[in-house]
C-alpha cells in the first residue's frame, strides 16, 4: 500500500520514522498547506498525519483511501463521520504524552509558586550583589502544600497530573463526565470546581461540549486569585476572556502551552495579558516522547495491514 506522510516536520527533525518507510511505498512531506492537501494524498491507500486537516473535500480527492493514521491523540483536524460512512478508518496514538504533558503542566505551576524565572532574572541582573540581605523578598512565592488543586478531564494526562499534585501534598477535585473509581480524589461539578479550585489545570478533549468551556462566565465562578493552567487544546478556552480575567486581576495568572490558533498569530488577544506565561505547545516534545508517539502509529499501522485495526475512533 502506498503511505503517505503529510507534516513530518511537526515531529521534529531528529524524528526517525524508519520502521514505518518498511511498512509500504512511503511518500514523506515536511509540510502540506491546505492547497497541496488533495493532490498529496490523491493516490494513497493509507495517509499519517499529526494537524493536517483532511475533510469531506480532501477525503473525496483520494479515491484509494483505506486509512487515516494520527500522529496525535486528538483527532479534530479529521472529519471522522464522513470517514467513517467512506469506510476509512481513523486511528489515533492515544496515552504517548501522558508523562510529558503532566511533567510540562507542574513546571508552569512551579514556575508561579516558586518564581524561579523571576528570580534567576533578579540575580542574572546583579539584584543579590546589591542586596544587603542574605535572601531576597522581591517576589512573592508560595507553598502548594494544602493548595486544591482542581482538573478537568480525568483520562490518562489528568491521572498524571493528579498523581504529581497528591505527591505535593495537595488536595485535588476533579470534574469529569465519567467519574472513575478513584479514592484519593474528589468529583465535584464543573462550577463546584471553579469556586474552590486555587489552580485549576484543563486536560479535557476539544469537542462541541468543552469548546469555549472556560468563558466569561467561568472566569467569573473562579475564586478570586486562581491559577489557570491548560495544556489540552487552544480550544477549550474564549481567549478574549482569560485576557480579561488577568488583565483585571480576577486570576492571579495564568500558564498555556496551547493556542485557539497555532501558531500564535499577530492579534492573539492573549498578547501583553497580565501575569500569563505561553509556551509553544511544547509539552509533548521530548524525544522519549516523540519516540513512544512514533511506535504507536508503526503498530497501529500493522494492526491495519493485518486488518485489525487498533485505536480507531471512528
Amino acid at each position: 500500500m502506498k503511505i503517505v506522510i503529510t507534516d513530518l516536520s511537526t515531529l521534529g527533525t531528529n524524528a526517525d520514522i524508519s520502521a514505518i518507510k518498511a511498512l509500504g511505498e512511503t511518500v514523506a512531506y515536511g509540510h502540506t498547506s491546505k492547497d497541496e492537501v488533495c493532490d498529496r494524498i490523491r493516490d494513497a491507500q493509507i495517509v499519517i498525519c499529526n494537524k493536517t486537516l483532511i475533510g469531506k473535500r480532501e477525503i473525496d480527492c483520494a479515491s484509494e483511501l483505506k486509512c487515516i493514521l494520527l500522529f496525535a491523540t486528538g483527532y479534530n483536524n479529521i472529519d471522522i463521520e464522513y470517514a467513517r460512512e467512506r469506510g476509512i478508518a481513523v486511528c489515533n496514538a492515544g496515552q504517548y504524552s501522558t508523562y510529558a504533558v503532566a511533567q510540562h503542566t507542574f513546571a508552569l505551576i512551579l514556575r508561579q509558586a516558586s518564581r524561579v524565572a523571576e528570580f534567576s532574572d533578579f540575580v542574572a541582573e546583579g539584584g543579590w550583589i546589591r542586596s544587603p540581605l542574605f535572601s531576597s523578598f522581591e517576589f512573592s512565592t508560595c507553598e502548594l502544600y494544602e493548595k486544591t488543586l482542581g482538573i478537568i478531564g480525568y483520562g490518562s494526562i489528568g491521572r498524571a497530573v493528579a498523581d504529581i499534585a497528591l505527591a505535593f501534598g495537595m488536595k485535588v477535585i476533579v470534574s469529569t463526565r465519567t467519574p472513575k473509581n478513584d479514592g484519593r480524589v474528589e468529583f465535584v461539578s464543573f462550577d463546584e470546581l471553579l469556586k474552590r479550585s486555587d489552580y485549576i489545570s484543563a486536560h479535557c478533549p476539544l469537542t462541541d461540549k468543552t469548546a469555549n468551556l472556560f468563558d466569561a462566565k467561568a472566569f467569573e465562578k473562579c475564586r478570586d486569585g486562581a491559577f489557570f493552567v491548560n495544556t489540552s487544546r487552544g480550544g477549550v478556552v474564549d481567549e478574549r476572556a482569560l485576557a480579561d480575567a488577568l488583565n483585571r486581576g480576577k486570576l492571579s495568572g495564568a500558564a498555556l502551552d496551547v493556542l485557539t490558533t497555532e501558531p500564535m498569530r499577530s492579534d492573539c488577544p492573549l498578547i501583553g495579558a497580565k501575569n500569563l506565561t505561553v509556551t509553544p505547545h511544547t509539552a509533548w516534545i521530548p524525544i522519549e516522547t516523540r519516540r513512544r508517539l512514533i511506535g504507536i502509529v508503526e503498530e497501529n499501522l500493522k494492526a491495519f495491514l493485518a486488518g485489525m485495526p487498533k485505536n480507531r475512533v471512528n
